[in-house]
Order: structure tokens, then C-alpha cells, then sequence
């Protein structure tokens, strides 16, 4: 991992396409090492993988997103409105969205935290989800 961090961008393709290899600790490196490097071209793929089967390798994809900061936020917006139905998805994706607090997007994003917090995750999320990317696009 250490030399794919230190190669960077030219290694992200390789790092994206492991996140998917078969063996969870190859996925945890791939996504550990993604996060390091920090190239955004990454995210759709750490998105996918805050659905991992692996709680680990969930957790270290929404470190890796959330240490993009607000340039995941989008991405991580849409995958709450496709896939509310997932616990680890709205798990995860709360952790991503929390650590954008205080990144001058609060207004958009803090509905968005109290519907993945609140009572229906499920159907509330998705809402609030599509009206912070409204929002954001305008």
C-alpha cells in the first residue's frame, strides 16, 4: 500500500479496480490506500463500497470520502437517493455527510443528518437527499 500511495494518481485505477477483489483484506488496503491518496475519480467507486459485506472495508471507504470533503458530497447524495433501502449505505453515508459539517455546506446538509438519524431513514433520507442536490445545483 505504501507504494501505491507514493505512486499516487497513476495507481488509483489499479486501487478501484481491487475494490472489488474477492479477499477483504486486498479491498481494505485498495480502500485505505485511496483515501491516502485522495483523488476524487475514486469516489464512485468508494461509494459502492460503503456497501461492502466487509464492516471494515465500509468504514475505511467513508473515511477515504469523507477526507475529500465537500467533493464527495454530490455522489454521496445520489447514492442515499438510489439506495435508502440499505442500512450500510445510510450507515456510511451519514458518517461521509457528518464530516462535511462545517464545511460551508450546513444549510443543504443538515437535513440530509436528521433524516438519516430520524425515525424513517428509509423513506425520509432519499427526500431530503434530493433537495440538498437540488440545492446544490442551483
Amino acid at each position: 500500500r505504501r507504494d501505491l500511495v507514493a505512486i499516487g494518481k497513476s495507481a488509483v485505477p489499479a486501487l478501484i479496480g481491487v475494490l472489488v477483489h474477492p479477499d477483504a483484506r486486498v479491498r481494505w488496503e485498495a480502500a485505505k490506500a485511496l483515501g491516502q491518496i485522495g483523488d476524487p475519480t475514486a469516489i464512485p467507486a468508494l461509494i459502492l463500497a460503503l456497501e461492502d459485506k466487509e464492516f471494515d472495508v465500509r468504514w475505511l471507504a467513508a473515511e477515504a470520502l469523507a477526507s475529500m470533503g465537500t467533493k464527495a458530497l454530490p455522489d454521496t447524495l445520489r447514492a442515499v437517493v438510489a439506495h435508502a433501502d440499505s442500512t450500510w449505505l445510510r450507515e456510511n453515508g451519514y458518517h461521509v455527510i457528518a464530516a462535511m459539517v462545517g464545511q460551508g455546506k450546513d444549510a443543504i446538509i443538515m437535513p440530509v443528518l436528521n433524516a438519516l438519524r430520524g425515525d424513517q431513514p428509509a423513506v425520509e433520507a432519499p427526500v431530503a437527499a434530493a433537495a440538498a442536490l437540488k440545492k446544490l445545483s442551483a
